[in-house]
């Protein structure tokens, strides 16, 4: 409650009522749905800080912000290059059949588990940057769980956080918030079930759900030791992630089953930024990536 207040005085006051927000974003779209919100809080005068990567495929300083970044031990085009192959991998499996997608489920938990800590330990164990964050006694942290960095740094600077959500494999927004899932109506990600489904989907469908804890143990098993050892005790992101205190849901209204949500989950539809250029060939052909990995239920 306290940090629902908080957001809502920061878009409602001026620079007299400023907060303080930091903010670590993921790559990629995850960042342009959340880029317009974060400008838009330092417009109106808050002190937003926005810590990313030197190499990054989207992320760079951006409006009213103060952008930090920090080494990593890869480039940008190490990073375009890997996910390329990591999508050409997924997209060269038939999925024709129920064990097929059953297998990619899998398979998809594989090849997001380097990804989503691949910077992790760049910034964590920074000790000048991370006394520098403690330092600033931010208010809130803003950031996408996609990569678990953000949901650790929070807490490890004993801030309440708000998570910008889009849909993980594992559902560990259900599991970390305790969010009823039914799976007599909730299709899985990569089952391709709607609503409407046979006994032998629903039952699919109940094995998927009841192996939700034990793949986001297997997806989050780095990001799990990394926490663990920064924060000197033994835990895990989703340990973390069921202390936040508000869920910003980036579900398109459009393609998302009627679903249970907690009072603190806000569902706020696709966004994206105000402002429209025209497509660079590079930009085209990462836009055609990023729509591939959410097909193949990986964004």
């Amino acid at each position: 409650m306290i940090t629902v207040q908080l957001l809502l005085i920061l878009f409602l006051f001026g620079s007299s009522e400023a907060g303080k927000l930091l903010v670590i974003p993921s790559d990629g779209s995850h960042w342009i749905g959340m880029k317009p919100i974060v400008e838009e809080l330092g417009r109106r005068g808050n002190q937003v800080v926005v810590v990313i990567p030197e190499a990054s495929m989207s992320m760079g300083p951006s409006e009213h912000t103060t952008t930090l970044t920090y080494p990593v031990p890869y480039t940008k085009a190490e990073v375009e290059e890997d996910l390329a192959n990591q999508l050409n991998n997924i997209l060269s499996i038939d999925m024709s059949s129920d064990l097929a997608r059953f297998q990619t489920f899998f398979i998809s938990l594989d090849l997001l588990q380097m990804f989503i800590v691949r910077s992790a330990e760049s910034l964590l164990f920074n000790k000048h940057l991370m006394k520098k964050l403690k330092d600033y006694n931010f208010d809130a942290i803003l950031t996408d769980p996609f990569e678990p960095v953000g949901v650790i740094v929070g807490e490890y600077l004993s801030i309440p956080a708000i998570y910008m959500q889009i849909n993980l494999p594992c559902g560990v927004d259900s599991l970390a918030s305790k969010c009823p899932s039914p799976s007599s109506y909730v299709p899985q990600p990569l089952t391709h079930f709607t609503n409407q489904m046979s006994f032998w989907q629903r039952s699919v469908n109940m094995v998927r759900t009841l192996l939700q804890p034990m793949a986001c143990r297997h997806l989050f098993t780095h990001a799990d030791e990394i926490a663990s050892r920064l924060l000197q005790r033994k835990t895990s992101v989703v340990a973390i992630m069921n202390r936040a205190a508000l869920w910003f849901m980036r579900f398109d209204f459009a393609f998302e089953f009627p679903r249970p949500v907690m009072p603190n989950m806000v569902m706020i539809g696709g966004m994206a930024t105000k402002k429209t250029k025209p497509l660079s060939q590079l930009k085209l052909e990462s836009c055609w990536l990023f729509h591939q990995m959410a097909v193949a239920g990986l964004g």
